[in-house]
């Protein structure tokens, strides 16, 4: 039986120089000319330093705006600029979430105090030597409570939306990734607050979130406000905290001989405590960029006083280009694997068939084409159940109005009957009532008519009785 392994390359000796020795610097040739990008994402309470350790990293003053301690929710404010080294181009995107942690009150905090102490057995084993992946299904979801969700969820969203972004375009047929401005995160500063105590609740619960979607590196902000003594105790307390919570923090690689050795040394610095600053004080004969405080001042380039120096040499001098390929290799890759296989994609193993984009297609597509008839059919049954449900509805409602409107008409003729018998009534009370005036009038014209005839009567006997005495006296003289 025939094998379908490939057969192990023969190592062969050149006759003389061939010239593909000089790929490494035609790549770094092409690289410069392309240029880089590189995504950082801020996380930290408001007032904490978040800009001014930005403006100090890069040696330059980014432009932004003032965050209140009022916001609803976490909002997300990218901003990105073009820097330029040498003859290197960077086009560096600076993603600020602003308002977070406002949004969590003293009982949301107990809440969240809850939820991070359920995390502690929620861990999520990946190790930097590995080239698995962890199962999607296996991705940790630590409880949830308001506050907590609306500090952390905008930045989960946003990473995601970054992933989904990126793989939409690998998916387009006609693809344009040389060109394509790569907005995912390649590291999260994760800003500490110097409480000298222990993390926050907030703090265990959002890191969690983002571990498997982002390179974390936890920094002590304002690390100036604490004796040395207590920052000591503090970095070792929230090592112990995001080890004992299963939270996977950014380790520098080791696997490189050229670096392995001082990123051995920073690992064990983690997490680092920084100071930022933008303004210069005189020191001695020379300006430095420190803190001027009344009892004294805090070089922010000075090891002795903050680890500044060690933040940048590990983020943009040693690191920034591991940090871009894990991105992609571990982070994206996860997601990528994760919506891959939500939407019906498997890699074939080693005893079944070699896999087949076309042949996937093409189920997918009669299962989704069947899932619509189905979906069709539930759908035409249904609106013909509702038509039915209607009719019956309709049928209903017309019994009720026609028996509203026998009884209505019933009611109406009754009062008809009735208004009529009223009319009649009122028609023969009107008569009697013109009969009984018309008699009274009649009464009242004979009183009036005896009356004036009554003056007349006495006029004819005055008149009679003059007559007679005129007569009786020519009669006796």
């Amino acid at each position: 039986m025939a094998s379908n392994a490939e057969p192990e390359p023969r190592s062969l000796s050149l006759g003389g120089h061939v010239g593909f020795d000089s790929l490494p610097d035609q790549l770094v040739s092409k690289s410069v000319t392309q240029g880089f990008s590189f995504n950082i994402l801020c996380v930290g309470e408001t007032g904490i330093g978040k800009s001014t350790l930005m403006n100090t990293l890069f040696n330059t003053t980014f432009e932004t705006e003032e965050a209140s301690h009022h916001e609803e929710c976490v909002r997300l404010r990218p901003q990105t600029y073009d820097l330029q080294e040498s003859n290197v181009q960077l086009k560096l995107t600076i993603v600020d979430a602003v308002g977070f942690g406002d949004q969590i009150n003293k009982d949301e905090r107990q809440a969240a105090g809850r939820a991070a102490r359920l995390v502690s057995s929620l861990s999520l084993h990946v190790g930097r030597g590995s080239n698995s992946l962890p199962e999607c299904s296996a991705l940790p979801a630590a409880p949830d409570n308001d506050g907590a969700v609306c500090s952390y969820r905008p930045i989960v969203d946003y990473i995601d939306a970054q992933f989904e972004n990126y793989l939409q375009e690998e998916l387009k047929i006609r693809r344009s990734l040389f060109d394509y401005h790569d907005t995912r995160i390649h590291v999260c500063l994760y800003f500490i607050t110097p409480t000298g105590h222990s993390l926050k609740s907030l703090d265990l619960v959002t890191m969690k979130k983002l571990d498997s979607k982002v390179n974390i590196i936890p920094i002590i902000a304002k690390a100036d406000t604490i004796s040395k003594s207590e920052l000591h105790k503090f970095k070792i307390k929230i090592m112990g905290e995001l080890v004992s919570n299963g939270v996977q923090i950014y380790q520098f690689p080791t696997d490189d001989e050229a670096v392995a050795e001082i990123n051995a040394v920073m690992n064990a610095h983690l997490p680092f405590a920084v100071v930022g600053s933008t303004e210069e004080v005189k020191v001695g004969n020379k300006l430095v960029r420190a803190r001027q405080y009344p009892w004294g001042v805090v070089q922010v380039e000075n090891e002795n006083h903050c680890d500044f120096v060690k933040l940048r040499e590990m983020l943009i001098r040693v690191n920034m280009e591991d940090l871009r390929e894990q991105t992609h290799s571990r982070h994206y890759e996860l997601y990528r694997r994760c919506k891959l296989e939500e939407m019906g994609f498997q890699d074939s193993d080693g005893d079944s068939q070699p896999f087949s984009l076309q042949e996937t297609y093409e189920a997918k597509r009669k299962e989704f084409l069947s899932e619509l008839q189905r979906k069709e059919e539930e759908m035409r049954q249904m609106f013909v159940n509702k038509v039915k449900e209607t009719e019956l509805e309709l049928k209903e409602k017309e019994r009720e109005l026609h028996e509203k409107f026998e009884h209505l008409k019933r009611v109406h003729q009754e009062e008809k009957r009735k208004v009529e018998e009223k009319r009649r009534e009122l028609e023969e009370e009107t008569n009697a009532f013109n009969r009984r005036k018309a008699a009274v009038e009649a009464l009242q014209s004979q009183a009036l008519h005896a009356t004036s005839q009554q003056p007349l009567r006495k006029d004819k006997d005055k008149k009679k009785a003059s007559g007679w005495s005129s007569i009786y006296s020519v009669t006796i003289p």
